[in-house]
């Protein structure tokens, strides 16, 4: 009799256990099924208010793709570009100085990149290394047709370019809006890499105010998105696009030890883009406000030192006497935590918040000072050390050069007490004169040169030519005759 209970007791174990399996592979196969199942976004949907995860799924760039592919163009330019080669003559370098020895070779060069058109009527942005060297610029549309362009204003401190084609009616892009980008927000590049026309390649944001030290001048302005989209040569120029096919930014850069993608690429923001493209459309040269202050990142032994409680903000580690942040009461030692209410934390976040605004402006800036928090008003400068508006220099651009200040490191390192420094050289007259980037002009017609004002002074009144007295940065003394006439 406990046999019979014992062995019915057993079989009805097994039955359930079967039983139990059974709904549980059942429920676990309908489950995976449901979150295998990819979800599809209408190109319609408005993306903005979907999370980055999309449920499950990945999102359905192709909305984003068919919006800036005929937006996307492709720049092909013609120039030519001065070599300076050794001849290693240690006699001529030890009785002319280090450099005597070498000649300098001008060759033809061709180049390509990308550009975005922003405009119905023709305008194009671009990066200013795709163009910066160009006697002639070619621009083919998304449709193949071509065009010829001219350059309507150029910014080597942050390698954008604007071109201006003659057409109307094109499809353009519009601004989006770069600070509501969020890192892990997926992302496109669009453009020309390998000269294959109207490539779209995807990501996510991998970083946002990366500095990679690349851009040229005193005052290079870097606060790159970083991303993982694959961005390779002739990517330059082209479009950075959110899901909702916005322009977001300008690729620009690879992190790369092969010179080919391998991982991150870095694209101008594109609230550094507007301001340095309307600029260039207004006056024709960017209005740059300044605050006058030397800065450092943050970091644990400053922070210990300054009995800061963590490390936060850009720590001042110096002040220009007159300048709009010594007027206002900033000073060495200050740690900046916000600028208009953003907060700060890095050098390039900074620079990008002060880079959105012109000479003349005021911005607020809170700042921690003996452990408390100080507000201070602080009227922007221009490079000058006032609120002017900086003039279009028509006749240097003519000529094809750009200058800036030489700094005071330079001038004692060098040994000089005056000059202006050569830090863009394109198609004409200087360049035909063999001047190379770096070069500082301290004499012209045998008038001390101390800024650009003093120079375009002696063109004016030069009848038919410069000649120029001036040194590079290897110390290396040069004269050049710049001949004026057309």
């Amino acid at each position: 009799m406990n046999l019979k209970k014992l062995i019915i007791t057993f079989v009805i174990a097994i039955l359930s256990a079967i039983i139990g399996v059974i709904i549980y592979s059942k429920l676990s196969e309908k489950h995976f099924r449901i979150v295998e199942k990819p979800v599809y976004l209408d190109s319609r949907t408005h993306y903005s208010a979907i999370p980055t995860s999309f449920q499950g799924g990945l999102p359905d760039l192709t909305f984003a793709a068919e919006k800036s592919i005929h937006a996307v163009v492709h720049v092909n330019v013609k120039g030519r570009v001065t070599y300076e080669y050794s001849f290693g003559n240690p006699l001529l370098d030890f009785f002319f100085g280090p450099g005597s020895g070498t000649r300098q070779e001008t060759r033809p060069v061709m180049g390509f990149g990308s550009g975005v058109i922003i405009t119905t009527d023709g305008f194009i942005v671009t990066n200013n290394h795709v163009v910066e060297n160009a006697d002639e610029i070619e621009v083919v549309l998304n449709d193949r047709s071509t065009y010829k362009a001219i350059k309507a204003g150029c910014d080597p401190v942050t390698d954008i370019a604007l071109l201006k084609i003659e057409a109307s009616d094109l499809q353009y892009l519009k601004y989006g809006d770069s600070d509501q980008l969020k890192i892990g927000e997926w992302v496109l590049a669009v453009g020309n890499p390998f000269n294959l026309t109207s490539t779209v390649t995807a990501g996510i944001v991998s970083a946002k105010s990366r500095s990679i030290q690349i851009n040229e001048g005193q005052i290079g302005l870097e606060s790159f998105i970083q991303t993982d989209a694959a961005v390779n040569a002739g990517n330059s120029g082209g479009a950075l696009v959110n899901t909702r096919g916005e322009l977001i930014g300008i690729n620009t850069a690879i992190a790369s030890n092969t010179g080919t993608f391998s991982g991150y690429s870095f694209a101008i923001p594109v609230s550094i883009v507007q301001k340095v493209v309307s600029d260039l459309m207004e006056f024709g040269e960017v209005q740059r406000g300044l605050l006058g202050i030397v800065v450092g990142e943050m970091n644990n032994d400053l922070a210990k030192e300054l009995k800061i409680e963590r490390v936060r903000g850009v720590y001042v580690s110096d002040v220009i006497k007159d300048g709009g942040a010594y007027l206002a009461g900033i000073r060495s030692g200050d740690i900046i935590i916000s600028i208009n209410g953003d907060l700060v934390n890095s050098v390039p976040e900074l620079q990008e918040r002060v880079s959105r605004h012109r000479p003349g402006d005021k911005i607020e800036i809170i700042a921690i000072r003996d452990g408390k928090n100080k507000t201070f008003s602080v009227t922007l400068r221009n490079i000058n050390g006032n609120t002017d508006v900086i003039q279009s220099s028509s006749t240097l651009t003519a000529l094809g050069v750009k200058l800036e200040p030489v700094s005071e490191k330079e001038k004692q390192a060098l040994r000089i007490r005056n000059g202006v420094k050569v830090t863009s050289v394109s198609s004409g007259k200087f360049r035909d004169a063999g001047i190379n980037v770096g070069y500082i002009i301290i004499k012209a017609n045998r008038v001390p040169i101390n800024n650009e004002e003093d120079l375009r002074k002696v063109i004016k009144l030069a009848d038919e030519g410069l000649f120029l007295t001036g040194i590079y940065p290897n110390g290396r003394i040069a004269y050049y005759a710049v001949n004026l006439q057309d």
